[in-house]
Parts: C-alpha cells; structure tokens; sequence
C-alpha cells in the first residue's frame, strides 16, 4: 500500500486552543500546490485519514479541491499532534491487509516524523516542513518503505532551476 503522509499547512499561531488553528492564506497555497503536484505524478488515493484539528481539515479541503479525493473521508483522533503512533501503524497495516491500494494521511508534528519512522525502521525521518508530503510503501507484512519526501519549498526550488 501506498501511504502518503502529509503535514498540515502553515497554521496561524493566534487561536482560542491549538485545535482551531486555522490555515493562513499562505498555507492554503502550499496546501494546493501540493496537491496539484500530486495529480501530476498521477497520485491517485483511495482513502483518507485526516487529523480532528481545523488546520488539518482545512488542508484536506485545500488538497480535495485540487485532486480527486474519496468522499469518505475517516477523522481519527490518534492523528493529533500528541496521537499514538503505534495505533495509527497498526491501522495502517490493517488497511493493507484488507487491500487498500492508497491512503493519504493527514497530520501534524511530531506525529508525522514518528510515523514514518515507526514504518520504517532504521530511517532516519524526514524533516516535515508545513505540506511537505512523505511516500511510504507498506507492504502486507508489515515493512514499510520510505521512497521520497516532497515539499512547497523543493517545487519552488526545481521552478527556479
């Protein structure tokens, strides 16, 4: 299975608690940016998992007015900044076993850099910066594959090259 684990956008700091953070305009962009790279790497996604917190809603709807997104869509409390990492792994790999070809997840640090490193024992994890996306291959019996790290800053980059 293909598991693409994306932070949230940039969110701002102002808010009555950290779960209503809203996106700032500049991460609505990167969020889109993101996704529109997606879709031209012909990423498709058969579900999604998407943390409670307003941030990381609102990224999933920057991300599903850009690419085809499945219309359910499972918000899981273990995807919190603070969540268990080895429930959402456990998850995952319930997902693969059950076929699931794709899932995106998105999430918030640290959880994100935990993740990657929970499915890929002995990688050192990527640093996330906001809507960097990273692509894991999980296979059914539990071996994760870490195959790339995208962010809005290396696209912005490769345009000025």
């Amino acid at each position: 299975m293909q598991v693409f684990i994306m932070r949230h956008g940039d969110a701002a700091l102002d808010a009555a608690s950290d779960s209503v953070r809203p996106l700032t305009t500049n991460g609505c962009d990167e969020s889109r940016l993101m996704a529109n790279w997606l879709k031209g790497q012909k990423v498709e996604v058969e579900r999604v998992l998407v943390s409670p917190f307003l941030r990381a809603e609102q990224t999933l709807e920057e991300v599903g007015d850009c690419m085809n997104l499945p219309s359910n869509v499972e918000v899981l409390p273990e995807l919190t900044p603070c969540g268990d990492v080895g429930l959402v792994s456990a998850y995952l790999q319930a997902l693969t076993n059950e076929g699931v070809a794709s899932v995106l997840v998105i999430s918030h640090l640290p959880l994100v850099g935990y993740l990657v490193a929970e499915l890929c024992p002995g990688e050192t994890p990527p640093m996330f910066t906001t809507s960097a996306i990273a692509s894991v291959t999980l296979d059914e019996s539990g071996n994760g594959t870490f195959n790339w790290q995208m962010s809005p800053c290396n696209l912005k980059m490769a345009k000025a090259i």
